[in-house]
């Protein structure tokens, strides 16, 4: 039985990894803004009140969890706020979107890695849309521009957490069916949630710093 801490399993992709973990009888702790009924009823142990993106906020929170060790730390809390090109841009939406998907993981890396396992693993859920060679439509630009620089968070630490077997994992969900895609997502989120856990349960030292598909395929950074 794993020690699982995950960001933003209120609904989608992170209720459902939630869901799965505890399923499989693994502890899971769920870092919440506000807690609901559906990631209550998964019998995770709850830490509300927190925003990812807050130093203070997530300082509280690696306050009560001080005593814990944690063996799988991911990092899924995003938003995805302004699908526009560059003429009707929103730029505070573009800043928020940066806020939570860039500096959201980096913030809980840097108060949480401690509390990691030597030997553990921690997992950012990035998307294929933050590839720069992948990049095809000039929409998107925050959610794009977030997820890019969230890869190289992932990089950063991979580095950092290196020397303790620490390894990082970067992942695509897929074009998941869930609130942020308006459920247009030919991809369910359990079925994303389990390649996720798939890829996350295969991770070691010799595949760390690797971005990686919930169907198990290398992807071009």
């Amino acid at each position: 039985m794993a020690t699982i801490c995950i960001t933003g399993p209120n609904r989608g992709i992170g209720l459902e990894l939630a869901r799965q973990y505890r399923n499989r009888g693994d502890d899971v702790l769920a870092v919440v803004r506000v807690p609901t009924a559906e990631i209550s009823a998964t019998g995770a142990e709850i830490f509300s009140g927190v925003d990812v993106s807050n130093d203070q906020s997530v300082a509280r929170l690696a306050r009560e969890l001080a005593d814990r060790k944690i063996d799988v730390l991911i990092n899924n809390a995003g938003i995805f706020r302004d699908r526009n090109g560059l003429a009707e841009l929103n730029l505070d939406a573009v800043r928020e979107e940066i806020e939570v998907n860039t500096m959201g993981p980096l913030v809980i890396g840097q108060a949480l890695s401690p509390l990691i396992a030597d030997g553990g693993k921690l997992a950012i859920v990035s998307s294929n849309l933050g590839s720069i060679e992948n990049a095809a439509r000039p929409s998107g630009y925050g959610y794009n521009i977030s997820k890019a620089g969230v890869n190289m968070v992932g990089k950063m630490l991979s580095l950092e957490l290196a020397p303790r077997k620490i390894a990082v994992l970067l992942l695509h969900p897929g074009w998941v069916s869930t609130d942020m895609t308006g459920h247009e997502g030919p991809v369910s989120a359990p079925e994303s949630a389990a390649g996720l856990i798939r890829e996350i349960d295969a991770l070691s030292m010799a595949s760390t710093a690797s971005f990686r598909s919930w169907e198990g395929k290398d992807l071009p950074w």
